[in-house]
C-alpha cells in the first residue's frame, strides 16, 4: 500500500509502482488521489490539460498507468517521497503558494485540543482567533 499526500489530504493507493523518483499509478488512482484525469490530450483538470512531451511520452504514460511524479514535476510542483517509496507528497507550485499567502486567508483545517475535542477554523469565522504553533525541529 502506498499513501499519496496532496493538498486535499491523504489517499491510499494499491496500484502504485514506485521506481526511484517515478510513481506509476493506474489512471483511476491518479484521478482519486489528485483530481486530475488522464485523457488522450494529456493529464487534465477542468479546462487545463498538460500534454506528455512527445519525445519522452514513455516516461509519463504507460499501458493504463501514469507516472504522476513526472507530470507533477513537469507542472513545476514539488514531489518528495520516503526512501521506501511508501509515502509520496505532491505539493503545490511556488506560484500557487505565493497567491495563497497574498490572500491573507488561512486554509481551513480541523485539529483536536488537549481534551480531544475537534475544532475547525471555519467555525470561528468572524471571530478573533489566536493560533499558535510549535515544532521540535
Amino acid at each position: 500500500m502506498t499513501t499519496v499526500l496532496t493538498e486535499t489530504g491523504p489517499t491510499d493507493v494499491t496500484s502504485a509502482k514506485p521506481a526511484g523518483d517515478s510513481l506509476w499509478l493506474s489512471a483511476a488512482d491518479v484521478e482519486r488521489a489528485t483530481g486530475w484525469t488522464m485523457k488522450p490530450e494529456g493529464l487534465c483538470q477542468g479546462d487545463s490539460c498538460i500534454p506528455a512531451p512527445g519525445d519522452k511520452r514513455k516516461e509519463f504514460v504507460g499501458d493504463d498507468t501514469v507516472n504522476i511524479a513526472a507530470f507533477w514535476k513537469l507542472m513545476d510542483r514539488p514531489v518528495v517521497h520516503d526512501t521506501a517509496g511508501e509515502t509520496w507528497m505532491l505539493g503545490r507550485s511556488a506560484g500557487e503558494r505565493a497567491n495563497a499567502l497574498q490572500s491573507l486567508q488561512a486554509p481551513d483545517f480541523t485539529l483536536p485540543d488537549l481534551d480531544g475535542k475537534l475544532h475547525t477554523l471555519s467555525d470561528y469565522r468572524g471571530k478573533r482567533v489566536f493560533l499558535t504553533t510549535w515544532s521540535s525541529w
